[in-house]
């Protein structure tokens, strides 16, 4: 079968790398040329390959949407954890600041532990919570809380119960703290 006979002009760096591609075993410059015009010109490009590529893309911009709603939720808690801890936690006495101190080194050696167990596991506690949330309380993130007021005390017409938190260790009562203030 007699192939027509094309003449074209190419730049300088492509004519180059069609050279160097023609150099590899089986291949000549008239085959990778006809192979590159096909797959440009066909309507049905290699509909496969780009599918792939898009589905690949999907997915990554899926879990940057994961991401980032992961990110805020954990930049809110974190924000709002610290404007609750600076509000109730009153200053300690000089004379129990080092028990303190040292305390506070134990607790935070023991977060630690855990949170290296969490990452080695590849548990997600954040994913853990907000799957436990959404599925006993699933209209919690669509309300309108104000900003700082305990959950269920926004909304009257619906009975949620709320979680009394003092800001105290397990064992400790406040009368006890403000006892040792004002020693």
């Amino acid at each position: 079968m007699m192939k027509p006979k094309l003449s074209i002009y190419l730049s300088d760096h492509v004519a180059e790398r069609l050279t160097l591609a023609a150099k590899r075993p089986g291949s000549n410059r008239s085959a990778i040329v006809d192979a590159a015009l096909d797959r440009f010109l066909n309507p049905e490009r290699d509909a496969s390959g780009d599918g792939a590529l898009n589905r690949r893309l999907d997915r990554i911009s899926r879990q940057l949407d994961r991401l980032d709603r992961d990110s805020s939720i954990m930049a809110e808690t974190i924000a709002l954890f610290v404007r609750y801890y600076l509000t109730i936690t009153p200053p300690l006495p000089s004379g129990d600041q080092e028990a303190a101190r040292a305390l506070g080194r134990e607790r935070f050696e023991i977060f630690v532990a855990q949170v290296g167990k969490r990452v080695a596991s590849g548990g997600r506690l954040v994913a853990d919570v907000m799957d436990r949330v959404s599925a006993s309380n699933p209209d919690l993130f669509m309300r309108h809380v104000e900003e700082g007021a305990p959950l269920g005390h926004s909304m009257p017409e619906k009975a949620t119960p709320s979680i009394q938190t003092t800001g105290q260790a397990p064992g400790h009562s406040p009368a006890g703290r403000e006892e040792a203030g004002n020693v």
